[in-house]
């Protein structure tokens, strides 16, 4: 069952959450509805009369979505549509709307959550990973000169953080593939 979203929680979301609320409530993805209702045909010289109706046709799809609004945000925050052409909809909304809103009405906010949703557990990966790069490259013979009693329990310190570092790193990763669907791989 999927929970209906509003315009202001969608807003509030980060983007992996509102992709994920899409994929699983779309009406149009539930309805095997063709995806060429929400594109324009220019390339087959659709006229203009043909697009009105199936954009009309397209947004009442939409209207009753229960997640209209996360895909509305996610339009808005991918950079969808153009004030100059009118040739989708997304999110219930036309694309020539969805570049003013996103260009003109929320500017400010969509730079915000744009920004918002770099992925902070990336960066946190990537600093795991070069540390841990970094330990195995040191050599602890080096800062100890207490003979071989302090190089084995410098080597054993050292072998204790890159287990630590290594540790922290399977865990993001399996918690991140998981998210994504690939189950409990490692």
């Amino acid at each position: 069952m999927t929970v209906r979203m509003t315009s202001t929680a969608a807003r509030r979301t980060r983007r992996t959450v509102l992709q994920a609320a899409v994929d699983s409530g779309a009406r149009c993805a539930g309805q095997n509805l063709d995806p060429a209702l929400f594109f324009r045909a220019d390339s087959e010289g659709e006229e203009a009369v043909a697009w009105r109706a199936r954009r009309a046709a397209a947004i009442g799809v939409c209207a009753l979505c229960p997640v209209r609004a996360a895909c509305e945000e996610l339009a808005l925050r991918d950079g969808d549509g153009d004030r100059a052409t009118d040739d989708l909809v997304r999110g219930g909304v036309s694309g020539q709307n969805l570049a003013i809103t996103r260009e003109i009405r929320q500017a400010d906010r969509i730079a915000t959550a744009t920004a918002a949703d770099r992925d902070d557990e990336w960066q946190q990966l990537v600093g795991l990973t070069v540390a841990a790069r970094t330990e195995t490259l040191k050599n602890p013979d080096r800062r100890s000169a207490g003979g071989p009693r302090k190089s084995a329990q410098s080597q054993a310190a050292q072998n204790r953080r890159i287990l630590s570092l290594t540790e922290q790193i399977r865990t993001i990763r399996t918690a991140r593939r998981a998210r994504a669907g690939w189950g409990a791989a490692a």
